[in-house]
This record gives C-alpha cells, structure tokens and sequence, in this order.
C-alpha cells in the first residue's frame, strides 16, 4: 500500500514487550474495556514514511503517536483506553488506541450494500452480524454522544466525530483517510 508515491509504513500487530503474542490479538478492534497489559512493543512490518495514526497490518490495531494520543484523551477520553507501545526504531513515544465504546446506530436502510454473515456464509463467530458494507451510514442519533466508537455487528469500522476527526487532520502525517458515515450513500 502507498499513499501517493510514499511507501506505506506498515506496523505489526503489537505483542507483549517480550515478544509474546497475545491469545487475542484482535482485543484492540473488539470494543470492550481492557485490563493492564504490561509492556506492549511492536515491529514494523513494511518500512517507509512514519505516521502519526497507523492501524497495524493484521488485526487493525490503531497506533498513534503523542500528539493524536492527546486528541484522543481531550476529545473521548470516557471512549478509549490508550496503552503505550515501543515501535521499533521510533525514538518518540506510541500508543495503542482502544476504542471501549461500541454502539448499535447501523442505518441498514441507507447503507449501499450490506453483507450478513448467512446461512451461505456460515460464522458460528459471528451471529447476526455484518461480514462487510459498503457504503456504510449510521444514524447520528443513536450514538449515545460518544466521540469515537465500534458499530455493535461491525466492529471493523473505527468511527469519530466530527470534532475528533477535525483535531486529528490538524495533527496531521495520518496514515488513515476519513469516509462520512452520516449523510446519503453515492450511488453513482
């Protein structure tokens, strides 16, 4: 993956500092509330432009460095659980970013496609939730006020406010992009 002509810093799923992988390394996409986890360390799997919002390669686990940690604790601090993580050869200080809240405000109606796990598609994992959608819209009233949250049925999705995502951008150097999840689908 590269943006534009920079290559893609890619950062592998962070483990305990000893190197051990953790029995569920997908814990930091799952929405829930997190014990201490000790040291936490991560390696670069793809060399390139350091960010400054990276999602690991495997199991999306956000990472960030000081500067969008502080938008996180200003912005959602009741949202998220923010761990720190060495990452290899970075001199300055990362963290893993858990998203706690999870919330159920899925607009299927005005999605563009959706994709249930299905009697086509077994997942005894995964009952009644969502494989993928496209064009994903929520709806903004069901939130609960939170500012940074996972989607009850689809916890890939890794949504902010508006207010958040502002603060993010002026940091800058993000090594993710934002895609509105609150207006009308283009189905063009």
């Amino acid at each position: 993956m590269e943006l534009g002509d920079v290559p893609r810093w890619l950062i592998e799923t962070p483990t305990r500092d000893s190197g051990e992988a953790f029995d569920e390394p997908w814990m930091f996409a799952d929405g829930r509330v997190l014990p201490d986890l000790g040291p936490l360390a991560a390696r670069i799997a793809h060399p390139g432009t350091r960010r400054s919002f990276d999602l690991s390669v495997i199991e999306a686990a956000p990472i960030v460095n000081e500067a969008i940690a502080d938008v996180f604790r200003t912005l959602a601090s009741g949202d998220v659980q923010l761990f720190p993580v060495t990452v290899e050869g970075a001199p300055e200080r990362y963290f893993v970013v858990n998203v706690t809240k999870v919330v159920d405000a899925i607009d299927e109606a005005r999605c563009q496609e959706v994709h249930h796990y299905d009697e086509d598609d077994p997942s005894p994992d995964y009952p009644g939730e969502y494989n993928w959608i496209y064009g994903l819209r929520i709806d903004p009233l069901r939130t609960d006020g939170a500012q940074v949250f996972r989607l009850k049925k689809f916890k890939t999705a890794f949504i902010v406010s508006e207010d958040v995502k502002n603060a993010l951008e002026a940091v800058g150097n993000l090594g993710v992009s934002f895609e509105r999840v609150t207006e009308a689908p283009d189905l063009h």
